[in-house]
Protein backbone atom coordinates (compact mmCIF):
# COMPACT_ATOMS: atom_id res chain seq x y z
CA UNK A 1 0.00 0.00 0.00
CA UNK A 2 2.90 2.14 0.27
CA UNK A 3 4.38 1.90 -2.51
CA UNK A 4 0.86 2.47 -4.27
CA UNK A 5 0.61 5.63 -2.33
CA UNK A 6 3.95 7.01 -3.62
CA UNK A 7 2.70 6.16 -7.14
CA UNK A 8 0.26 8.17 -6.85
CA UNK A 9 1.88 11.23 -5.13
CA UNK A 10 5.12 11.10 -7.34
CA UNK A 11 3.77 10.10 -10.97
CA UNK A 12 2.99 13.29 -11.70
CA UNK A 13 5.89 15.35 -10.12
CA UNK A 14 8.51 13.07 -11.16
CA UNK A 15 7.50 14.17 -14.71
CA UNK A 16 7.86 17.42 -14.34
CA UNK A 17 11.11 18.65 -15.92
CA UNK A 18 12.67 22.12 -15.05
CA UNK A 19 11.36 24.64 -17.72
CA UNK A 20 14.54 25.33 -18.80
CA UNK A 21 16.04 22.27 -19.85
CA UNK A 22 13.27 20.90 -22.20
CA UNK A 23 14.91 21.51 -25.17
CA UNK A 24 11.60 22.15 -26.79
CA UNK A 25 13.45 23.77 -29.97
CA UNK A 26 14.16 20.03 -30.90
CA UNK A 27 12.16 18.61 -33.24
CA UNK A 28 10.30 15.37 -31.82
CA UNK A 29 9.92 12.83 -34.55
CA UNK A 30 8.57 9.74 -32.84
CA UNK A 31 6.46 6.66 -32.61
CA UNK A 32 5.47 3.76 -30.31
CA UNK A 33 6.05 0.22 -30.97
CA UNK A 34 5.47 -2.58 -29.05
CA UNK A 35 8.03 -5.77 -28.01
CA UNK A 36 6.88 -9.04 -26.53
CA UNK A 37 8.87 -10.31 -24.02
CA UNK A 38 9.24 -13.02 -21.21
CA UNK A 39 7.33 -10.96 -18.60
CA UNK A 40 4.67 -9.43 -21.02
CA UNK A 41 4.29 -6.79 -23.73
CA UNK A 42 6.35 -3.60 -22.96
CA UNK A 43 5.15 -0.18 -24.80
CA UNK A 44 8.39 1.73 -26.33
CA UNK A 45 8.62 5.35 -27.47
CA UNK A 46 10.80 5.34 -30.61
CA UNK A 47 12.76 8.74 -30.88
CA UNK A 48 14.26 9.38 -34.66
CA UNK A 49 17.01 11.79 -35.30
CA UNK A 50 17.40 14.36 -37.82
CA UNK A 51 16.18 13.46 -41.24
CA UNK A 52 20.00 14.09 -42.28
CA UNK A 53 21.38 11.48 -40.14
CA UNK A 54 22.86 8.37 -42.47
CA UNK A 55 20.42 5.86 -42.34
CA UNK A 56 20.38 2.97 -40.53
CA UNK A 57 22.06 5.15 -37.59
CA UNK A 58 22.81 3.45 -34.39
CA UNK A 59 20.46 2.95 -31.61
CA UNK A 60 20.46 3.51 -27.84
CA UNK A 61 18.14 2.22 -25.26
CA UNK A 62 16.54 4.27 -22.46
CA UNK A 63 15.43 3.20 -18.86
CA UNK A 64 13.91 5.90 -17.07
CA UNK A 65 14.07 6.23 -12.87
CA UNK A 66 11.14 6.52 -10.44
CA UNK A 67 12.33 4.39 -7.63
CA UNK A 68 11.14 0.91 -9.79
CA UNK A 69 7.72 1.77 -8.81
CA UNK A 70 6.72 5.30 -10.76
CA UNK A 71 6.32 4.13 -14.34
CA UNK A 72 6.72 8.07 -16.36
CA UNK A 73 8.57 7.25 -19.16
CA UNK A 74 7.84 11.01 -20.38
CA UNK A 75 9.92 12.08 -17.96
CA UNK A 76 12.91 11.51 -20.11
CA UNK A 77 11.49 13.34 -23.13
CA UNK A 78 13.85 16.07 -22.93
CA UNK A 79 17.10 13.81 -22.46
CA UNK A 80 15.83 11.38 -25.72
CA UNK A 81 15.05 14.09 -28.18
CA UNK A 82 18.26 16.06 -27.01
CA UNK A 83 20.05 12.87 -27.37
CA UNK A 84 18.33 11.41 -30.84
CA UNK A 85 19.34 14.87 -32.15
CA UNK A 86 22.80 15.49 -30.96
CA UNK A 87 24.24 11.83 -30.73
CA UNK A 88 22.21 11.43 -34.51
CA UNK A 89 20.62 8.27 -32.90
CA UNK A 90 17.57 6.30 -32.85
CA UNK A 91 16.55 6.49 -28.85
CA UNK A 92 14.22 3.80 -27.74
CA UNK A 93 11.98 4.84 -24.57
CA UNK A 94 11.69 1.96 -22.71
CA UNK A 95 8.46 1.96 -20.56
CA UNK A 96 9.10 -0.85 -18.44
CA UNK A 97 6.77 -2.31 -15.61
CA UNK A 98 7.19 -1.58 -11.69
CA UNK A 99 6.50 -2.46 -8.34
CA UNK A 100 4.24 -3.46 -6.45
CA UNK A 101 2.55 -4.83 -9.76
CA UNK A 102 5.55 -5.76 -11.04
CA UNK A 103 8.11 -6.53 -9.10
CA UNK A 104 12.06 -7.95 -9.28
CA UNK A 105 12.92 -9.85 -11.80
CA UNK A 106 10.24 -8.36 -14.06
CA UNK A 107 11.66 -5.41 -15.08
CA UNK A 108 14.97 -7.19 -15.29
CA UNK A 109 13.63 -9.42 -18.12
CA UNK A 110 12.01 -6.54 -19.55
CA UNK A 111 14.66 -4.61 -19.81
CA UNK A 112 16.73 -6.80 -20.93
CA UNK A 113 14.95 -8.66 -23.29
CA UNK A 114 13.61 -5.59 -24.99
CA UNK A 115 17.31 -4.71 -25.84
CA UNK A 116 17.87 -7.93 -27.24
CA UNK A 117 14.70 -7.17 -29.61
CA UNK A 118 16.20 -3.82 -30.62
CA UNK A 119 19.43 -5.45 -31.26
CA UNK A 120 18.12 -8.40 -33.44
CA UNK A 121 15.34 -6.47 -35.40
CA UNK A 122 16.99 -3.05 -36.56
CA UNK A 123 16.64 -4.00 -40.44
CA UNK A 124 12.62 -3.82 -39.95
CA UNK A 125 12.73 -0.53 -38.08
CA UNK A 126 15.39 1.54 -39.99
CA UNK A 127 18.05 1.31 -37.13
CA UNK A 128 21.84 -0.38 -36.76
CA UNK A 129 21.24 -2.82 -34.12
CA UNK A 130 25.38 -3.80 -34.19
CA UNK A 131 25.72 -0.75 -32.89
CA UNK A 132 23.79 -0.39 -29.34
CA UNK A 133 24.50 1.36 -26.75
CA UNK A 134 22.23 1.24 -23.57
CA UNK A 135 21.93 3.74 -20.26
CA UNK A 136 18.85 4.88 -17.88
CA UNK A 137 18.94 7.17 -14.50
CA UNK A 138 18.25 6.45 -11.29
CA UNK A 139 16.56 2.83 -11.20
CA UNK A 140 16.72 2.97 -15.03
CA UNK A 141 20.62 3.38 -14.78
CA UNK A 142 20.17 0.05 -12.06
CA UNK A 143 18.77 -1.41 -14.59
CA UNK A 144 21.07 -0.80 -17.37
CA UNK A 145 24.05 -2.59 -15.47
CA UNK A 146 21.28 -5.62 -15.43
CA UNK A 147 20.97 -5.74 -18.80
CA UNK A 148 24.49 -5.28 -20.07
CA UNK A 149 25.65 -8.15 -16.89
CA UNK A 150 22.86 -10.48 -18.52
CA UNK A 151 24.28 -9.59 -22.53
CA UNK A 152 27.36 -10.41 -21.23
CA UNK A 153 26.43 -13.88 -19.67
CA UNK A 154 24.43 -14.66 -22.51
CA UNK A 155 26.85 -13.46 -25.06
CA UNK A 156 23.87 -11.80 -27.15
CA UNK A 157 25.15 -8.49 -28.04
CA UNK A 158 27.44 -6.17 -26.65
CA UNK A 159 26.32 -2.50 -26.58
CA UNK A 160 28.70 -0.06 -27.02
CA UNK A 161 28.65 1.99 -23.79
CA UNK A 162 26.44 1.87 -20.73
CA UNK A 163 25.21 5.15 -19.22
CA UNK A 164 25.19 4.74 -15.48
CA UNK A 165 23.52 8.12 -14.02
CA UNK A 166 22.75 8.57 -10.18
CA UNK A 167 22.05 4.80 -9.84
CA UNK A 168 21.10 2.79 -6.75
CA UNK A 169 23.42 -0.03 -7.22
CA UNK A 170 23.90 -1.41 -3.64
CA UNK A 171 20.12 -2.61 -2.82
CA UNK A 172 21.48 -4.04 0.54
CA UNK A 173 22.78 -1.30 2.56
CA UNK A 174 20.28 0.72 5.09
CA UNK A 175 19.24 3.88 2.81
CA UNK A 176 20.16 5.74 6.72
CA UNK A 177 23.76 4.74 6.29
CA UNK A 178 24.04 6.13 2.75
CA UNK A 179 25.10 9.89 3.83
CA UNK A 180 24.88 13.22 2.04
CA UNK A 181 26.75 16.57 2.98
CA UNK A 182 23.40 18.68 2.64
CA UNK A 183 21.03 18.47 5.89
CA UNK A 184 18.06 17.61 3.49
CA UNK A 185 18.83 15.70 0.12
CA UNK A 186 15.91 14.59 -2.20
CA UNK A 187 16.69 10.67 -1.45
CA UNK A 188 14.63 10.23 2.20
CA UNK A 189 15.41 6.76 3.88
CA UNK A 190 12.12 6.14 4.23
CA UNK A 191 11.42 6.74 0.68
CA UNK A 192 14.05 4.43 -0.40
CA UNK A 193 13.49 1.82 1.99
CA UNK A 194 9.69 1.88 0.00
CA UNK A 195 10.99 1.79 -3.01
CA UNK A 196 13.40 -1.44 -2.33
CA UNK A 197 10.57 -3.20 -0.69
CA UNK A 198 7.94 -2.64 -3.13
CA UNK A 199 10.73 -3.68 -5.46
CA UNK A 200 12.54 -6.94 -3.79
CA UNK A 201 9.97 -8.78 -1.71
CA UNK A 202 12.09 -10.83 -0.87
CA UNK A 203 14.93 -10.03 1.05
CA UNK A 204 16.91 -13.31 -0.37
CA UNK A 205 17.13 -11.03 -3.37
CA UNK A 206 18.90 -7.85 -2.19
CA UNK A 207 22.42 -9.38 -3.03
CA UNK A 208 21.94 -10.72 -6.14
CA UNK A 209 23.84 -9.18 -8.62
CA UNK A 210 21.23 -8.33 -11.17
CA UNK A 211 19.53 -6.36 -7.99
CA UNK A 212 22.57 -4.92 -6.67
CA UNK A 213 25.42 -4.80 -9.25
CA UNK A 214 27.89 -2.74 -6.81
CA UNK A 215 28.36 -5.84 -4.49
CA UNK A 216 29.03 -8.24 -7.66
CA UNK A 217 33.04 -9.40 -7.81
CA UNK A 218 33.09 -10.08 -11.56
CA UNK A 219 32.87 -6.91 -14.15
CA UNK A 220 35.31 -7.36 -16.04
CA UNK A 221 34.19 -7.84 -19.49
CA UNK A 222 30.97 -5.64 -19.21
CA UNK A 223 30.77 -2.95 -21.66
CA UNK A 224 32.57 1.26 -21.04
CA UNK A 225 31.06 3.06 -19.42
CA UNK A 226 30.05 6.48 -18.65
CA UNK A 227 28.77 6.98 -14.87
CA UNK A 228 27.91 9.93 -13.56
CA UNK A 229 27.10 10.75 -9.94
CA UNK A 230 25.71 13.99 -8.12
CA UNK A 231 28.14 15.40 -4.77
CA UNK A 232 24.27 15.83 -3.00
CA UNK A 233 22.93 12.49 -3.59
CA UNK A 234 22.60 9.62 -1.26
CA UNK A 235 23.70 7.51 -4.08
CA UNK A 236 26.98 8.99 -4.62
CA UNK A 237 29.39 6.89 -2.99
CA UNK A 238 28.03 3.92 -4.40
CA UNK A 239 27.89 5.46 -8.11
CA UNK A 240 31.82 6.61 -6.98
CA UNK A 241 33.04 3.37 -6.19
CA UNK A 242 31.33 1.25 -8.86
CA UNK A 243 33.07 3.49 -11.62
CA UNK A 244 36.41 2.69 -9.58
CA UNK A 245 35.29 -0.89 -9.53
CA UNK A 246 34.75 -1.00 -12.74
CA UNK A 247 38.00 0.83 -13.93
CA UNK A 248 39.89 -2.06 -11.71
CA UNK A 249 37.93 -4.61 -13.63
CA UNK A 250 39.45 -3.44 -16.79
CA UNK A 251 36.38 -1.83 -18.40
CA UNK A 252 36.57 1.98 -19.80
CA UNK A 253 35.12 3.98 -17.87
CA UNK A 254 34.35 7.90 -18.14
CA UNK A 255 33.34 9.34 -14.70
CA UNK A 256 32.07 12.86 -13.64
CA UNK A 257 30.71 13.44 -10.44
CA UNK A 258 28.67 16.89 -10.95
CA UNK A 259 29.27 19.34 -8.02
CA UNK A 260 26.53 20.78 -6.02
CA UNK A 261 23.90 19.32 -7.31
CA UNK A 262 21.87 16.43 -6.24
CA UNK A 263 19.77 13.29 -7.30
CA UNK A 264 18.12 13.78 -10.48
CA UNK A 265 19.63 16.89 -11.26
CA UNK A 266 19.54 16.08 -14.85
CA UNK A 267 15.94 16.78 -14.54
CA UNK A 268 14.94 19.08 -11.95
CA UNK A 269 18.35 21.53 -12.48
CA UNK A 270 20.22 23.38 -11.64
CA UNK A 271 19.91 24.10 -15.29
CA UNK A 272 23.75 24.63 -16.15
CA UNK A 273 24.75 21.45 -14.85
CA UNK A 274 21.90 19.53 -16.14
CA UNK A 275 22.93 20.64 -19.77
CA UNK A 276 26.52 19.86 -19.56
CA UNK A 277 25.68 16.21 -17.94
CA UNK A 278 23.21 15.56 -20.84
CA UNK A 279 25.91 17.03 -23.55
CA UNK A 280 28.31 14.58 -21.76
CA UNK A 281 25.96 12.03 -22.71
CA UNK A 282 25.50 12.81 -26.04
CA UNK A 283 28.90 13.37 -27.19
CA UNK A 284 29.90 10.24 -24.97
CA UNK A 285 27.36 8.26 -27.26
CA UNK A 286 28.24 10.00 -30.24
CA UNK A 287 31.57 9.01 -29.66
CA UNK A 288 30.97 5.20 -28.98
CA UNK A 289 28.08 4.51 -31.47
CA UNK A 290 30.69 6.12 -34.51
CA UNK A 291 33.26 3.54 -33.63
Amino acid sequence: MQARGVQLLFGRIMSRVHEDLRFTEIPKRTETIQVETGAGTVTCTVYRPPASTPDPAPVYVNFHGGGFVVARPEQDDHLCRYIAAEAGCVVINVDYGVAPQQPYPAPVVQAYDVTAWVAENGAAHNWDGSRIAVGGHSAGANLTAAVCRTARERGTFTPRLQIIDSAPLDQLEDPATKQSPIAKPLLAPGLMRIFTAAYVPDPADLTHPLVSPALADDLAGLPPALVITAEHDRLRDEGDAYAKALEAAGVPVTHRCFEGVDHYFTHTGPVNAAKEAIELMATTLRTALAA
